[in-house]
């Protein structure tokens, strides 16, 4: 186990998650208070890793942190697939601001355009 202050993280997010990766977990301290651990996924011994990682994902995206299309690698899904589970769970695939809904709907029907 290593520890790790608030400053070092900010400064260098890579050595914590590699000491995450190669140690059991890694405990952030706040000054001289734990405030968080990183542990990896793969060494929690999860019996199914990639429904956590499915999870995770549709958490994610449900929440606005990442695009459907981050959310489909992060789930080891393709995008229509995906699409399809978020629809299946009512998980609506943009914001409620119609602006952006009609943006998308613009660069969906682009990008399904035939190519002439």
């Amino acid at each position: 186990m290593r520890a790790f202050n608030i400053r070092q993280l900010k400064n260098n997010p890579s050595t914590a998650l590699r000491a995450a990766h190669e140690d059991e977990m890694v405990v952030v301290m706040n000054r001289d208070n734990p405030t968080a651990l990183l542990v990896d996924l793969e060494k929690m011994a999860l019996p199914d890793l990639e429904s956590v990682k499915v999870s995770l994902a549709i958490s994610l995206f449900k929440s606005g942190v990442i695009s459907v299309g981050s959310a489909a690698r992060m789930a080891n899904h393709n995008l229509s697939d995906m699409i399809t589970l978020l629809s299946s769970l009512n998980i609506p695939l943009t914001g409620n601001n119609a602006d952006d809904a009609k943006n998308d709907m613009e660069v969906a029907r682009q990008w399904l355009k035939p190519i002439q």
